[in-house]
């Protein structure tokens, strides 16, 4: 009787994660997650909480109460090895932030509350293989980063050397060196809105920003794409793991067909 009881549970439980896992469930949620996300956007404008406040905040909170619900099914289904999937434990953190009052110290947290609108990633395969292959580039990226690093050092040691005597608001310092080559690496306005006002004091300035440009601007980014590229084409690649299942499933359908036909002819050298 008790081993009738378990196996009764644990077929309820799989049927309800089958579910929750469906298809229905799934377009639910993400449904649920966009309406969300357009109510947290209307609440941040006072007019139109000051009118329609009194419907968007009820609805704010029914749509959390069935996050909440969709995560109980979730911990009922699988129990607590849930939070072994970092997706999982990652929409409960996310659902969890709501919980925090909105006065007190921790009142200020309360603005994350559109991070809620983040689980359509833990919600849908395609975005989650986007966000595994940017996470799997990280390492590939800390020597461009290292790399790059020395190259605004070395820069910003030049340019306060250089020119910060004349143009302090700029280069008067390590810092703000650092600040303007920044922003000289994102093209804002590098050519007419700095380098052409130094070059009026320092004609040959060019020598000095062009190379810089080139190398941390054309150069450097571009090694960071080509790394996320990279990443990207690995994650939509079969895993050495999925190769190898594979060849294993090809190699025991050959011998299948080869034993079918050995069979035919046996069958057919028969008397």
């Amino acid at each position: 009787m008790k081993q009738t009881s378990l196996d009764s549970t644990s077929a309820w439980r799989l049927r309800l994660a089958q579910t929750m896992d469906g298809r229905a469930v799934q377009r639910l949620v993400t449904g649920l997650i966009l309406i969300n996300a357009a109510i947290l956007g209307l609440l941040t404008s006072p007019p139109i909480v000051s009118q329609w406040g009194w419907l968007l905040v009820p609805l704010d909170a029914i749509i959390l109460a069935c996050f909440f619900a969709e995560l109980s099914l979730r911990f009922a289904a699988r129990g607590i090895a849930l939070l072994r999937d970092p997706w999982a434990l990652f929409d409960c953190i996310v659902v969890a932030i709501a919980l925090i009052p909105a006065s007190g110290p921790f009142a200020v947290l309360r603005a994350l509350r559109v991070l809620r609108v983040l689980r359509l990633v833990s919600i849908n395969p395609s975005m989650r293989k986007v966000v595994q292959a940017l996470l799997a580039s990280l390492p590939g990226m800390g020597n461009i980063i290292m790399l790059m690093s020395l190259i605004f050092y070395v820069a910003a040691v030049m340019a306060t050397q250089l020119f910060g005597e004349r143009f302090p608001e700029w280069f008067g310092s390590l810092t703000a060196s650092l600040y303007s080559l920044f922003q000289m690496m994102t093209l804002d306005s590098w050519s007419s809105g700095t380098v052409r006002p130094i070059m009026e004091v320092y004609p040959l300035a060019w020598l000095f920003f062009i190379p810089y440009v080139l190398i941390a601007t054309f150069m450097m980014l571009n090694l960071f794409i080509a790394v996320i590229v990279n990443a990207m084409q690995s994650a939509h690649e079969p895993s050495p793991e999925e190769q190898a299942a594979a060849a294993r499933e090809q190699a025991i359908l050959d011998e299948l067909r080869a034993l079918r036909s050995e069979v035919a002819e046996l069958r057919r050298q028969q008397p």
